[in-house]
């Protein structure tokens, strides 16, 4: 068991959460209650993710856990990707949250390597 905080990906992770609340925030009103809220809920989580299997004993229950953060990134990569088509978002800001959970996503697999 150890302090998910002291992990750099969980930083990562929870700092993307933070940006991807602030780009829906500036989504259309009629879309709340889908894409945002699945951009949102892909985007935390990550960290939650992250933090659980912290929280469990044992290499292979955080490897586990690691693995479903690593799922939710790539749900997260393909929403914002369908946010830019949709054009609620510009490339900008595609560009700026896609290299954030790219980052993310680099940082986990190495950690899931890791623990093998």
């Amino acid at each position: 068991m150890q302090d998910f905080r002291n992990l750099r990906v969980w930083k990562y992770g929870h700092q993307l959460t933070l940006d991807v609340y602030k780009v829906t925030g500036t989504l259309p009103r009629n879309k709340q209650y889908g894409l945002t809220s699945q951009l949102r809920r892909s985007a935390a989580s990550i960290p939650a993710n992250i933090a659980e299997g912290c929280g469990r004993y044992g290499n292979a229950e955080l490897k586990r856990f690691l693995q479903i953060a690593m799922g939710s990134a790539s749900e997260l990569e393909y929403h914002i990707l369908l946010t830019r088509d949709l054009a609620y978002i510009d490339g900008q800001t595609y560009e700026s949250v896609n290299q954030q959970v790219i980052s993310v996503k680099r940082m986990l697999a190495s950690l899931i390597t890791s623990l093998r």
